[in-house]
């Protein structure tokens, strides 16, 4: 798995970038064959937006998520994709049944 991790108009601290890995760790879980995920963290006035796009397979799947902490985005845009990719991979299953 490919992260790339980009910064608009915000510095990517080491801490940010280590705790942006760990968290999408977690997607390696639901889907063993992620090809990249692109990561864009930004400000915009007062709210911390996280959004990424994860490639898997010729598919994509994209979320965005807003809070007041940064860290708050990342978890909250985490969990979307996880949720998007379980629920991919249980229409794979149900497909080949």
């Amino acid at each position: 798995m490919q992260l790339h991790l980009v910064g608009r108009s915000l510095e990517i601290t080491p801490a940010l970038k280590t705790f942006t890995e760990e968290k999408f760790e977690r997607l390696q879980k639901r889907a063993q064959n992620i090809n990249k995920i692109n990561v864009t963290l930004f400000v915009e006035h007062l709210d911390q937006i996280a959004e990424a796009t994860v490639h898997l397979h010729g598919k994509e799947f994209y979320a965005k998520a807003t809070a007041n902490v940064m860290y708050d985005a990342i978890e909250t845009l985490v969990d979307k994709l996880a949720g998007q990719l379980t629920k991919y991979k249980e229409k794979i299953i149900d497909d080949h049944r």
